[in-house]
C-alpha cells in the first residue's frame, strides 16, 4: 500500500475537500465569536420581520435542543463521521462528492469544536447558535451540514458514485462483461 500523497485529479479533489472544510470552520468560528461579542445577553435582532434575524442561543443538544443531557454522544458521533469522511476521501473521484464531503467535514468540525472547547466543559460544550430562522436557530456549521446533505442526496440520485463513476457506467460495464462471457 502506497503512503505517497494522492496526485492528479484525486489529489485536487481531496485538496478541494479540505479547503472547503477549512473555509467552513473559519467562517463558522469567526461568526460565532462575533455572535458572542454582539448578541449574547441581548434581545433578538429582527432582520426580515419575524421570518429571520439574530438570536443568541447556547445549544447543549442537537437540532431543536434535543438530547441536551447527552452532548458527549454528539461529539463521539461527530468524531466517528469525521474519521469516515477521511477514510472515504481516499476513494474520491467526483467534484460533487468533494464539495458535499467538504461541507460536511467543515460543518461537523465547527460544531465539534464547540462541543469540545466551549462551556460548560470538554465533550459537554454547548454549540453557539445565532441565526434565527423563525422555526429554529442555527449557525454556519449547521447550514454547511444541511447543504452537504442536499449535495450528497442530489449526487446520489444522479447516480454518481464517490469514485466518480456513474451507475450507468457500471451498468454498461456489466453488460459488456456479460456479452463477452456469452461469446466465450
Amino acid at each position: 500500500m502506497s503512503t505517497a500523497p494522492p496526485t492528479g485529479r484525486r489529489g485536487l479533489l481531496i485538496g478541494a475537500l479540505f479547503a472547503i472544510a477549512v473555509a467552513v470552520v473559519v467562517v463558522d468560528q469567526v461568526t460565532k465569536q462575533i455572535a458572542i461579542a454582539v448578541l449574547e445577553g441581548r434581545p433578538s435582532v429582527p432582520v426580515i420581520g419575524e421570518l429571520a434575524g439574530f438570536t443568541f442561543y447556547r445549544n447543549p443538544g442537537a437540532a431543536f435542543g434535543m438530547g441536551s443531557n447527552s452532548t458527549w454522544i454528539f461529539a463521539v458521533i461527530a468524531i466517528i463521521v469525521l474519521v469516515g469522511i477521511l477514510v472515504a476521501s481516499r476513494r474520491l473521484g467526483s467534484r460533487a462528492w468533494s464539495w458535499g464531503l467538504g461541507l460536511l467535514l467543515g460543518g461537523l468540525s465547527g460544531n465539534l469544536i464547540d462541543r469540545l472547547f466551549r462551556p460548560p466543559g470538554f465533550f459537554h460544550g454547548a454549540v453557539v447558535d445565532f441565526i434565527d430562522l423563525s422555526l429554529f436557530i442555527c449557525n454556519v456549521a449547521d447550514i454547511a451540514i444541511s447543504a452537504a446533505a442536499v449535495v450528497i442526496v442530489v449526487t446520489t440520485l444522479r447516480g454518481i458514485g464517490l469514485d466518480g463513476t456513474r451507475d450507468s457506467d457500471e451498468t454498461q460495464t456489466a453488460s459488456a462483461e456479460d456479452a463477452a462471457k456469452e461469446q466465450v
